[in-house]
């Protein structure tokens, strides 16, 4: 067995484990009894045992690689459950509808992003970047908070998953573009590296549709079998997405939507529901293990300056798709509500431009990343929880 701690104070195996989870929840309960939402209360505890807090003075700190690989089963297992209650036929049905909603969430919120990058000197390629991380909202937060606040079930659940999938499908696009522009290529220089995502992507899809009714013998009648081979699928299907250059988040989704086509949908629910929040918890709190309090204290402007205009952007751009989907004025603006939360997107996005040549695109982004997915994680999670208070204030009370 490997020790769990090193003389340089970094926790390992077991130890950093348990030490980040038992962190997380400790604040998670603490904060709770105050109402305060508990996703970023998880990112806060692992603040506390990471490298930049703990580590600073000291103490036995958590790496964020020690428990990467944990972080994202969370992720995949996230964006499992969303497509477990999402339809295929369904999203097919509403293409027209999901399509004009998409249009306006990528209008109206990447350009909010693009105008915060330059107006603060990034040039356009961190304003390019900005942009991403500004405009895509995290399915890993939202899935979450659907289910915790029993969301998942009502109306403005079908726009919300919707533009979940639309913008995760845009980002895999926008990654590989990202990933040319950076190195210092150009757009063409993307275009293989794109029609591999989305070619995956698609016959993911595809396979998703028309395998559903084979998949159902191969996942056992145990429970045991059921949970084993459904995890085996999922993270498999995920890592091939990801050798690809896809999102093992979408890669999870469609596999959550062939599994949620079979008999064995409410079987496959509650037995992997708590590995799914156990694991939920872990990459939340890897989120934490990255913040550094000090760099992002130090962008501090324009974090608040991109929260207070895109926080706004958001809202109304998931209210406008509300009502494309001819929601309530009400079930629209909780669509809009829904989809403020920022998370696992826009920090691979920082990952990526930590890479940079440029030293101020290096050294900035990543800070604004984390203080802008800290900010709206907060605000969108606990926007969610008092819906009823904010429709109340704005007078929007129908149905």
């Amino acid at each position: 067995m490997a020790p769990g701690a090193t003389a340089a104070g970094d926790l390992h195996g077991l130890l950093a484990l348990g030490t980040l989870i038992a962190a997380a929840t400790l604040v998670a309960a603490a904060g709770r009894r105050v109402g305060v939402p508990t996703v970023p209360l998880y990112v806060l505890g692992g603040v506390l045992v990471g490298p930049h807090v703990a580590g600073a003075v000291g103490l036995p700190s958590v790496a964020p690689a020690e428990v990467l690989t944990l972080a994202e089963v969370g992720v995949v297992l996230l964006l499992f459950f969303l497509g477990l209650e999402f339809s295929l036929d369904r999203l097919i049905a509403a293409r027209r509808k999901l399509s004009a909603a998409a249009a306006v969430d990528l209008l109206v919120n990447f350009p909010v992003g693009v105008a915060v990058g330059l107006l603060f000197g990034l040039g356009p390629l961190g304003a390019f970047l900005v942009g991403g991380i500004v405009y895509i909202s995290s399915s890993a937060v939202i899935t979450k908070s659907l289910v915790d606040l029993g969301w998942i079930a009502d109306p403005e659940a079908e726009p919300v998953l919707g533009t979940l999938v639309a913008e995760d499908l845009v980002i895999a696009v926008y990654l590989a573009l990202a990933v040319a522009l950076v190195a210092g290529g150009s757009p063409v220089d993307a275009l293989p590296r794109i029609a591999v995502a989305l070619g995956f992507l698609l016959a993911l899809a595809a396979a998703a549709q028309t395998l559903a009714p084979r998949l159902a013998p191969y996942l056992g009648t145990t429970d045991e079998d059921l949970v084993v081979r459904t995890l085996a699928v999922a993270l498999v299907v995920s890592g091939l997405a990801l050798s690809v250059g896809a999102s093992e988040a979408v890669a999870g989704f469609f596999v959550g939507v062939g599994v949620g086509a079979t008999p064995l949908h409410d079987r496959v629910a509650d037995r992997i529901a708590p590995l799914r929040d156990a694991f939920a918890v872990v990459f939340f709190a890897w989120v934490g293990l990255n913040t550094d309090p000090v760099a992002v204290a130090g962008v501090a402007v324009p974090v608040l300056a991109a929260a207070a205009l895109s926080g706004p952007a958001k809202v109304v751009s998931g209210g406008i798709a509300g009502r494309l989907y001819d929601l309530s004025p009400r079930r629209s603006l909780r669509t809009g509500l829904a989809l403020v939360p920022r998370g696992e997107f826009s920090l691979i996005i920082a990952a990526l431009a930590a890479t940079s040549p440029d030293p101020t695109i290096a050294r900035v982004i990543p800070a604004f990343a984390v203080g802008y997915v800290l900010v709206m994680a907060f605000a969108g999670t606990l926007a969610m929880s008092e819906a009823d208070r904010i429709e109340r204030l704005l007078g929007v009370a129908d149905g």
